[in-house]
């Protein structure tokens, strides 16, 4: 299958600089092998935090 990276960075909203930016499936099973989730999953405004935790993301949408 075809990387799609310079299309997918058209929506990435990572302001974190590292060499997944682009790479959804490398950059999914980076976060995913941390217990975190990846920028694209948080408002912009959480997401400059840097702060990936599955609690950050429940805090963020209100669950």
């Amino acid at each position: 299958m075809e990387c799609k990276k310079e299309k997918n960075l058209d929506f990435c909203n990572c302001s974190y600089p590292c060499g997944t930016k682009g790479v959804c499936c490398d950059c999914l099973h980076k976060h995913l092998r941390s217990k975190q989730l990846p920028a694209c999953c948080f408002p912009d405004e959480v997401e400059k935090t840097y702060d990936r935790s599955f609690d950050a993301f429940a805090r963020a949408w209100g669950l």
